[in-house]
């Protein structure tokens, strides 16, 4: 069949824009008339105290254990004191202040300076909390060059950007293979909207999915086996899961609405996605074998999209569109329920801890990318990135 380039491309970026341009509607119905619920209490932040760190290793662990729940004190009023010991190479010593012991006491030979300083964060966090850091973890995302866009990766701190295309054209919703090893994302490159793999190891990359239509919002199951994504081969733009290598498509959805931004369940077995099914965007879960659709509720909120699923399964975090072309980040138990409002902002994606969301927020019209400390509601701009930013997506 052949595609004709102004229709498609129209098609592409209607579907890209899809949430933004539903909630131009009026709310209706139940999901559209109820209020978000805002979760008053925050968690309690750490305490701590760095001595002795200057320079770039200071100022990364500054940000490191911030994004973490931590705040910064002067040496002797916190709980815990990270003290560096003089030599060539980082050497820190890390006490627990309260009670009067000694976490640990590591050197931290070879690497960078940014390299090394991310890692004693890490352990840093492990040692006081007994959960996993992030700061070694990369962010792919959309960079806006003006008349093009194209998919980078950087640290999660915006550190070691690397541009990955070069297209010169449109591309969307860049998404982790397993193991950080690969990406798949979709791209104009062809003059039309098609879904390519990308092998970060090699530079290779080709074409996943170039049906007729639309094909984007690629979402790599948690295990890599299997892709869900977006396609309007049958129609309309319909939830489609694949093999990893491309075989074995199948078509979950059939509704004469638009479904858009897939994410799976930890265990692989559920995908969540939205749909204006009901006349506005709502949430939507599906068996990743196939069944039927079962509307989640985001109590009683509507107008809502780009959910993504926390790696340990218990929340889910999507953007919601107030009246005025107004995003926020909210949460809400993965089995749907109470809405949490945590900022302003779109385009969420969980840290593998569960705990940290990257998201998209908008100063003066201008898209740049923000971390924000789920627990504490605490938000950090990302502010070693230039240019436009958006549609982060964080490796597992």
């Amino acid at each position: 069949m052949t595609r004709s380039f102004t229709e498609i491309r129209k098609r592409f970026l209607s579907g890209l824009a899809l949430a933004a341009l539903a909630f131009s509607l009026p709310l209706m119905g139940q999901e559209g008339q109820g209020d978000v619920t805002v979760t008053k209490g925050v968690a309690r932040l750490i305490p701590i105290a760095l001595s002795g760190f200057t320079g770039e290793t200071q100022e990364v662990l500054q940000f490191d254990l911030y994004v973490a729940g931590f705040s910064l004190v002067s040496p002797g009023q916190g709980e815990w004191d990270l003290v560096s010991q003089a030599g060539g190479e980082l050497e820190a010593v890390l006490n627990n202040v309260t009670a009067k012991t000694e976490a640990f006491h590591r050197s931290y030979p070879g690497g960078s300076v940014r390299s090394r300083a991310h890692t004693l964060a890490d352990e840093v966090v492990e040692a006081v909390t007994g959960r996993k850091g992030i700061a070694k973890y990369k962010i792919a995302f959309k960079l806006d060059l003006g008349r093009s866009s194209e998919v980078a990766v950087c640290d999660y701190d915006g550190g070691g950007m690397v541009q990955l295309t070069h297209d010169g054209n449109t591309v969307a919703a860049p998404n982790w293979g397993a193991g950080r090893r690969s990406l798949f994302y979709t791209s104009y490159k062809s003059g039309y909207p098609d879904i390519y793999s990308h092998d970060l190891g090699s530079g290779a990359r080709q074409p996943f999915a170039n049906f007729p239509g639309l094909n984007t919002s690629a979402s790599v199951s948690p295990d890599g086996s299997k892709v869900a994504m977006i396609l309007s081969k049958s129609g309309s733009p319909d939830l489609w899961v694949a093999n990893a290598d491309g075989s074995g498509l199948r078509q979950l959805t059939t509704t004469r609405e638009d479904e858009s931004s897939p994410c799976w369940s930890p265990d692989g077995s559920t995908i969540c996605f939205a749909s204006r099914e009901s006349g506005i965007p709502l949430l939507y879960t599906i068996p990743a074998s196939g069944g039927s659709m079962r509307r989640l509720s985001t109590g009683g909120v509507g107008n809502v999209s780009e959910p993504d699923w926390s790696p340990d399964g218990k929340l889910i975090a999507f953007t919601h569109m107030k009246k005025g072309d107004n995003f926020e980040i909210c949460v809400m138990p993965a089995s749907g329920g109470n809405v949490d409002v945590l900022a302003a902002g779109e385009d969420a994606s969980w840290a593998p801890n569960s705990r940290t969301l990257i998201f998209v927020r908008k100063d003066h019209y201008v898209p740049h990318l923000s971390l924000l400390d789920v627990p504490t509601k605490r938000v950090k701009d990302v502010v070693r990135m230039t240019g436009n930013c958006s549609q982060p997506s964080w490796s597992r």
